[in-house]
């Protein structure tokens, strides 16, 4: 019962995705033809919030909700990292036609393909979880 705060902005978040049309499969596809601006837009909105909400967390002027500093631990840069990284989602997730996250609403939608989907993430996230020890990060 302590967790139903967080079901209830899931189902909220899972609204507002639904209804921007973030899991529109055509979005996606619009997107990486570079014929729509939407899910650009939506996409720099989000890093814009992130930058500015890292700066407040880095300044100590936000807090959680229990009042306790938030400490951002810095990260190892490396350019092929990044680049592996970001081709890896990049060809996950034109393949699969969705992010990870709104691989849940599209279940919700109906959308049953994205089980495959999200059973091979389910798999992705346990082998990393058996590896992690052993690659580099």
């Amino acid at each position: 019962m302590k967790y139903i705060k967080f079901f209830l902005v899931g189902i909220l978040f899972g609204i507002v995705m639904s209804k921007a049309e973030i899991i529109s499969w055509y979005r996606i596809y619009e997107m990486f033809k570079f014929q729509s601006f939407h899910m650009y837009g939506i996409i720099g909105s989000a890093v814009a919030i992130g930058i500015v909400s890292m700066f407040l967390f880095r300044k100590k002027v936000v807090k959680t909700f229990k009042g306790e500093e938030i400490h951002v631990r810095p990260k190892k840069r490396g350019l092929y990292r990044n680049l592996l990284g970001g081709t890896l989602f990049g060809l996950g997730w034109a393949l699969a036609g969705a992010c990870p996250g709104p691989m849940f609403v599209l279940v919700g939608k109906g959308v049953v393909s994205i089980l495959v989907v999200i059973l091979g993430a389910t798999i992705g996230a346990f082998l990393y979880g058996l590896l992690k020890d052993r690659i580099p990060h």
